[in-house]
């Protein structure tokens, strides 16, 4: 493991430099194959938009466009939907937010 030393005025401390540098050079290997340009199938949770259910923040696949609600929903539709298609990717469907993520690496993209 690399260690850098960190001066401050007369002290200085050495931190380790390992897990910065896996942070920051983390990448997806599942874009390519998976990431598609598709639109959301739906405007809310596809699954509990049919049980009546809600939800708390909407997630979509950029494999097909599945609409799900997020960890934070009770029913986590988004990551079951991953479990039985193994469709990866996903980005926030709420507006304001522009991020992906993928659920086997576990990296934001």
């Amino acid at each position: 493991m690399e260690r850098i030393d960190f001066h401050r005025g007369d002290e200085s401390e050495t931190r380790p430099f390992e897990t910065e540098v896996e942070m920051a050079t983390a990448v997806c290997t599942h874009v390519a194959e998976h990431l598609k340009n598709v639109k959301p199938k739906t405007k809310g949770c596809e699954e509990c938009l049919k049980t009546g259910d809600s939800w708390v923040h909407l997630r979509m696949c950029l494999e097909c466009g599945h609409v799900g609600c997020c960890d934070s929903s009770k029913n986590r539709h988004a990551r079951a939907h991953f479990h039985s298609t193994q469709h990866p990717l996903i980005q926030s469907a709420e507006r304001g937010e522009d991020w992906r993520w993928c659920y086997i690496d576990e990296v934001y993209l």
